[in-house]
């Protein structure tokens, strides 16, 4: 498998150094005991938001602390769009709090900072943009703010694939490089509300797992629960490589038509272990809830299952996107950080990302893979099998006053 070309514009080391004689940003406010953040932007990319620490390192000395690193990712044709050409990236810096009242911004403009970049051989290099502390505009003078950064581009090749129809419908799974793509995985959805465990290990059905849940009266639950789903992964030889397996069923709170984070549906991902493609061994735990909110959310928790037992685990990935719109689920160290998931992490970098659609819109997931996770097929394919459970908790996520497609409930439509 050969990996497309990927670069990550990394924006980094941000620290704001403020002069004594700089004006209040409000009456009787002074800069030093107020909120600062930068908005970074880049033409045709979304820009991006972060708080500015204060630092009183004096000269030229690095900064006490730092922001967390931001970062932009370059694909192939972007690549190709920018080499040879100036691009421009402009971090404007406010001293306020970030967001807006009544539709204007809050922040006061403090000043702005261009960095030129050119990404000529960017895939195949580190390029060193910027370094060190910059003037905020066009200020001179020893009281003139100043600005602390990193920017810099790095090679981040990833293998890109991607389903070719809807998870639950079996598809093919192409592999993308450039213009073509081919054929990589096959795809097996099934969903038998009377097993909850076929081709998984019998200790999986033991309460020392603790994923498992039982349940009084079975017949009450039929019509309220969706369980039983499983997609397996399988080679071009046709062998199983991975699955995920719907190990906790998504099931509706008390009262309640959605499926709620106090009780979340789970899925167990799994790659096959040793010789017999029948055995099959944890790698993750993906659990999925509905959100309440002024956004209507999925919500979702991938851990990464350790060898210390299988109730043992790391969180890798938590967040929420939105149900109209979908979004992208993501592995990434630098969004752990934001979110304070970095305890004992094995992440670094970019590990994966796949897009999901909203709900009840047709879903093609794209699944973006960096090259330094994958060392087999094999382990291709958990990724797969990863966003086929993400996708597919969209649909388990549905409230219950609506009905499925027949391909996730097919006994309830021959019924």
């Amino acid at each position: 498998m050969d990996p497309c070309p990927f670069v990550r514009l990394i924006v980094e080391s941000l620290a704001l150094k403020l002069p004594l004689a700089t004006k209040p940003a409000g009456p009787g406010v002074h800069p030093s005991a107020t909120p600062c953040f930068c908005k970074i932007r880049i033409k045709n990319f979304p820009s991006l938001t972060a708080l500015l620490p204060l630092s009183a390192s004096t000269g030229e000395s690095p900064p006490e602390s730092t922001a967390s690193a931001l970062g932009f990712h370059l694909d192939g044709a972007t690549l190709r769009r920018l080499s040879g050409k100036p691009v421009t990236l402009r971090v404007s810096v406010y001293t306020g709090r970030m967001g807006s009242t009544c539709g204007v911004s809050s922040g006061k403009l403090l000043g702005r900072v261009k960095v030129s970049m050119d990404f000529a051989g960017a895939e195949a290099k580190l390029c060193l943009f910027q370094n060190g502390w910059v003037k905020l505009g066009s200020e001179t003078g020893k009281t003139s703010a100043r600005l602390h950064l990193v920017v810099r581009a790095e090679a981040d090749p990833r293998f890109v694939f991607q389903f070719g129809g809807e998870p639950e419908c079996s598809p093919v799974v192409f592999q993308i490089q450039e213009n073509r793509s081919q054929p990589v995985f096959s795809c097996k959805f099934s969903a038998d509300r009377n097993s909850r465990s076929r081709s998984l290990p019998s200790d999986f059905t033991t309460n020392n797992w603790g994923w498992m849940r039982s349940f009084k009266g079975e017949k009450e639950w039929a019509a309220r629960e969706r369980k039983g789903w499983m997609i397996t992964i399988h080679d071009l030889s046709g062998s199983p490589v991975a699955a995920a397996s719907m190990i906790t069923p998504f099931v509706p709170s008390p009262g309640s038509d959605r499926v709620s984070r106090s009780n979340p549906g789970a899925w167990v991902i799994l790659r096959t272990h040793g010789h017999s493609a029948s055995s099959w061994k944890p790698w993750g735990r993906l659990e999925a809830w509905r959100e309440r909110g002024p956004v209507d959310g999925l919500g979702y928790k991938f851990v990464l299952v350790t060898d210390n037992g299988p109730t043992s685990g790391i969180s890798i990935a938590e967040a929420t996107m939105s149900v109209k719109k979908g979004g992208q689920f993501c592995i990434d160290s630098r969004i752990m950080r934001d979110s304070g998931l970095t305890t004992r992490s094995p992440v670094k970098g970019f590990v994966m990302n796949s897009t999901v659609e909203g709900e009840r819109q047709v879903s093609k997931p794209v699944v973006q893979v960096g090259v330094q996770h994958v060392t087999c097929m094999a382990d291709a394919a958990l990724f797969i099998a990863l966003s086929a459970a993400i996708d597919l908790s969209m649909d388990a996520c549905q409230l219950f006053s609506r009905k499925l497609r027949k391909e996730l409930c097919p006994d309830v439509h021959e019924s």
